[in-house]
């Protein structure tokens, strides 16, 4: 008989405890607690499984107020809670809204359009290299298509035609679309007298300010603002070494097409470097109405005359025909004629390739990256034109 009142009690002491564990338990939450509001917000933050536990054990026993048991066991303990207990069941109540939060809603910010045009900047300062605006004077020695002048030194011979038919390289959803490199990326320009610069060569820089990666930086700024999806390597893949730099920027570009087979497009952005009869150095420049002076551009494209593979070159060469006529209905003289090689330039790599060099050694980094932001402009407008 003993045995049995003593089995029956059992669970009632084991309850007991329990509730005495879970009362100090949220006395140890809410000390430090000045106001009954910071109490209450300790007290939910932590008792959620508590809180259910004692309610099933217990049930209610208070006015039917909200509060469970076990918040009003652990409010019992603390007079300035006790005493505000009606308070503190308006505080559980305003936090805990019964209906569920209702989303935000977004209003969208209308963008303004781009401006196709470059905005006008002032002039960039001289650098006192003397400049020449090279233009043909005549149609001998090219082959001409319109506004398309073709220096070409290898045997094939071109037909006009082709020339204007359509270039498969295009534009897709799919991101990036257009890489950007730089074979040569150590090549520089002239900038002010007096700007520090350290050379490491003759006209060549590691420092990216000064030299083509600057040029490539402002193209894939302005492709981007165009919505063109644009991976620009800034490796300076001719330093510390010169020879095998079209080597190690092939193996770079074979890499990035086998991670981003969305690009269809390589730019291999360089400079030129000019001299007159007396081997005296000067620059070329594209004067553009409301921007200053803009370095001349030479579109290079390379074909199979070295005995390389190259079976699709023309595909490179259509584009690069298609880009000087665009150009030049906008810009006359910022292109110099396109130059058919017979080395190839990595341009085998797709169908969309082109070697660009972006002024001279001559002209200043402010003139090159002019002609780069003028070129990605009207190159994106062309090629989004092509997907209508």
């Amino acid at each position: 008989m003993r045995t049995a009142a003593k089995k029956r009690s059992a669970p009632r002491r084991l309850g007991a405890a329990g509730l005495a564990a879970c009362t100090l338990w949220g006395v140890a939450v809410m000390a430090g607690s000045d106001t009954a509001a910071s109490a209450v917000s300790a007290l939910r933050r932590e008792a959620s499984v508590p809180l259910s536990a004692l309610r099933w054990e217990l049930g209610d026993l208070g006015p039917d107020d909200g509060l469970s048991a076990a918040a009003v066991l652990a409010i019992a303990e603390s007079p300035l809670l006790f005493s505000a207990r009606e308070t503190v069941a308006g505080l559980l109540s305003s936090e805990l809204p019964d209906t569920p939060l209702q989303p935000v809603e977004q209003t969208p910010v209308e963008e303004e359009p781009l401006d196709p045009e470059p905005v006008p900047v002032e002039a960039a300062p001289e650098n006192g290299v003397p400049a020449k605006t090279l233009v043909p004077t005549g149609e001998a020695g090219y082959t001409v298509a319109g506004r398309v002048y073709i220096s070409n030194s290898t045997d094939h011979e071109l037909e006009i035609q082709k020339l204007s038919e359509p270039f498969d390289a295009g534009l897709t959803d799919e991101e990036p679309q257009i890489l950007i490199l730089h074979t040569h990326g150590s090549e520089s320009y002239t900038p002010v007298p007096g700007t520090e610069i350290e050379y490491s060569g003759d006209h060549r820089t590691t420092d990216n300010r000064y030299n083509v990666v600057a040029v490539g930086d402002a193209m894939a700024r302005v492709f981007g603002e165009l919505g063109i999806s644009v991976l620009h390597d800034r490796t300076l893949y001719d330093y510390p070494s010169y020879s095998g730099a079209y080597d190690r920027s092939l193996a770079a570009i074979d890499s990035y097409l086998a991670q981003y087979p969305s690009i269809h497009f390589v730019l291999d952005v360089h400079r030129d470097a000019i001299e007159d009869t007396e081997g005296n150095e000067y620059k070329v420049i594209s004067p553009v109405e409301g921007a200053g002076n803009a370095a001349q551009i030479t579109l290079v494209v390379g074909s199979d005359g070295s005995g390389l593979e190259h079976p699709r070159w023309m595909e490179n060469l259509k584009l690069a025909a298609a880009l000087q006529q665009h150009v030049s209905q906008t810009y006359p003289t910022l292109m110099r004629p396109i130059l058919l090689r017979n080395s190839r330039y990595n341009q085998h790599a797709t169908t969309g390739s082109l070697l660009l060099e972006m002024g001279a050694a001559g002209n200043s980094p402010e003139e090159a990256a002019l002609a780069g932001e003028l070129f990605a402009r009207q190159m994106a407008e062309l090629l989004q034109e092509q997907c209508k």
